[in-house]
């Protein structure tokens, strides 16, 4: 597992990376709106590396998934090693069938499968908790974007409102000016003329200072349209982001806890398997003969009867938990597959290094 513990640690040094990336991404955009540098912008380049990194990293970790579902395989392997006698067990029963079994049942008792599967299961534990830190920062990013969205619609709508009210102004001054040019040019006294043309220069000046004003308003809506797209298009990636993070998370916890029900029922059964050989070896050994013995070994009987009874419908309940999860596992694995098929279809046809 000592690759497995490498990999955890490639996957915390990512996602610190990307959630430092996350967050500048989001310090710029927040920072945007408040300056008036028309220049300061989000470049493509920057969100399309913080997409790439969290490509990568998310293959990372749907790598390591598969990865503990190869293993959880692999326990298998170790329980059919625990179902039967080892080697030694079986020479040792030629001579004393008491004893191999004596051997066997300590074997059971201080299997390793126990901590083998702890370790995986707090393997999965610690993804989960890593992937869950950053479902947190891309909701808390989200969060923080959205509400300058927000602030910036409004601040544009505010923009747009007196842009238009500056060009009406310009659309009225139109005749105005026309019309003291008209009596300009048909004016005969001097002083008369005098006061139409400081008129008209008047209105000129005004003329030109909102034209001026609907520039720089002109600039500052497109520089806000413009902020107002990236914040779009960062908030989108970010849901994007966490709802690959809720898939993983999904499929780690329901895969988590399928195993534990897998490691309970198996481990109950080579223990039930181990009870019922032991039962049946002292019935062998009984002396029938002996009426206090015999009413004995029927109370015996009758208590293993209740036990096994007691085990049947306890596995019943066993049987519908265990089901239940199998049906969850399957609808996480369809997700986990749907939304990684080419790491699942590298995984599965070992297409690596190609």
């Amino acid at each position: 597992m000592a690759g497995f513990e490498a990999q955890i640690e490639k996957t915390s040094r990512e996602i610190a990376e990307a959630q430092s990336k996350i967050s500048a991404v989001t310090s710029r955009i927040e920072a945007a709106k408040d300056q008036a540098v028309t220049g300061l912008d989000i470049e493509n380049a920057t969100l399309a590396d913080v997409q790439a990194h969290a490509d990568a990293m998310n293959a990372n970790i749907a790598e390591l998934i598969m990865g503990l579902d190869d293993v959880t395989a692999g326990f298998s392997k170790d329980f059919e090693e625990l179902r039967s006698k080892t080697g030694w067990e079986s020479f040792v029963g030629v001579f004393a069938k008491g004893k191999s079994e004596a051997m066997r049942a300590e074997r059971l008792r201080a299997a390793s499968i126990d901590t083998k599967l702890q370790d995986l299961i707090a393997k999965s534990d610690s993804i989960v908790t890593l992937l869950n830190g950053q479902l947190a920062v891309l909701n808390e990013q989200k969060a923080k974007v959205e509400k300058n969205l927000g602030a910036t619609l409004s601040d544009r709508e505010a923009v747009v409102a007196s842009l238009e009210g500056t060009r009406a102004e310009i659309v009225a001054m139109d005749p105005k000016i026309i019309e003291l040019e008209n009596k300009i040019a048909v004016e005969q006294d001097a002083a008369a003329r005098t006061r139409l043309e400081t008129e008209l220069a008047d209105l000129n000046m005004r003329y030109n200072a909102l034209v001026q004003d609907e520039q720089v308003q002109l600039a500052k809506s497109q520089t806000l349209e413009r902020y107002i797209e990236q914040g779009k298009t960062w908030v989108d990636s970010l849901t994007n982001q966490a709802a690959t993070q809720l898939v993983l998370i999904n499929k780690l916890s329901t895969d988590t806890q399928q195993r534990v029900v897998l490691y309970d029922a198996l481990t109950k059964s080579l223990k039930t398997a181990q009870q019922q050989d032991i039962a049946h070896r002292i019935n062998e050994i009984g002396v029938k003969t002996d009426q206090e013995a015999q009413t004995a070994m029927a109370g015996i009987g009758a208590a293993t009867n209740a036990k096994m009874a007691e085990m049947l419908e306890a596995h019943g309940d066993q049987m519908v938990f265990a089901r239940n999860v199998l049906e969850q596992k399957a609808k996480a694995d369809e997700r986990f597959a749907r939304r990684f098929a080419a790491i699942v279809e590298k995984h599965d046809k070992n297409l690596y290094g190609g």
